[in-house]
């Protein structure tokens, strides 16, 4: 089954619940990233779960395994359910993440390769690949692959085998949604629906896709 998740970037706690509380009955989580957190703090993330859907910290965690220890602790204390980082750091930086989530009873996503033009700098010619098997080797729930580039995901989904994949890049990126809402487990939409002058009309816009994963 294929999920539709809200990306939720505004800059203040009113924009936040406001557009969350409209996009809710049609969405299936919600992904927290830097932009509302150092704007409102972690605190806003209690105030989200009022709306009864998982809320995934979107941070990218990329640094050493205690740093990154210590910053999923604060993520999982906050009442986040899901985190992603990055994987270049490392299996052990990744396992650190990995550790924390699901002694949290949570979840763990990694950076495989990302959504905008110049995520196809890096994150191919084989470390896109490199990362996948990391997800594998650490026991990570699964990966973020790009809609703006789903042959690429295809490959890293033969890797990852039946682990998730959320996939960014759909509505402002320009990501197919039909090419790629079969492939993944999780649909990630975000300017699209909070930049709209009506958020929960455009999250229903997308809400066909749920359910389409084969």
């Amino acid at each position: 089954m294929t999920d539709l998740i809200l990306a939720l970037d505004p800059t203040t706690r009113t924009d936040a619940m406001r557009i969350a509380s409209a996009a809710a009955p049609h969405i299936d989580a919600i992904k927290i990233g830097y932009p509302l957190i150092l704007a409102e703090g972690l605190g806003i993330a209690k105030e989200l779960k009022a709306f009864g859907l998982p809320l995934i910290a979107d941070f990218k965690v990329a640094d050493i395994p205690n740093t990154n220890q210590l910053i999923a602790q604060q993520v999982f204390e906050a009442g986040f359910s899901g985190i992603i980082c990055h994987g270049f750091p490392g299996s052990d930086s990744v396992k650190a993440c990995v550790n924390v989530a699901h002694d949290n009873g949570g979840e763990c996503y990694v950076v495989a390769e990302m959504s905008h033009p110049g995520g196809a700098e890096f994150f191919q010619s084989g470390t896109a690949e490199r990362i996948a098997r990391v997800v594998i080797e650490t026991g990570a729930d699964g990966i973020i692959a790009p809609a703006t580039r789903p042959e690429r995901t295809r490959i890293l989904r033969e890797i990852i085998g039946t682990r998730k994949i959320l996939s960014p890049g759909v509505g402002a990126q320009g990501g197919d949604p039909d090419a790629i809402a079969g492939l993944v487990d999780g649909i990630i939409v975000g300017r699209a629906i909070y930049e709209s002058n009506d958020p929960g009309a455009a999250a229903a816009r997308y809400a066909s896709l749920r359910g389409k994963r084969t």
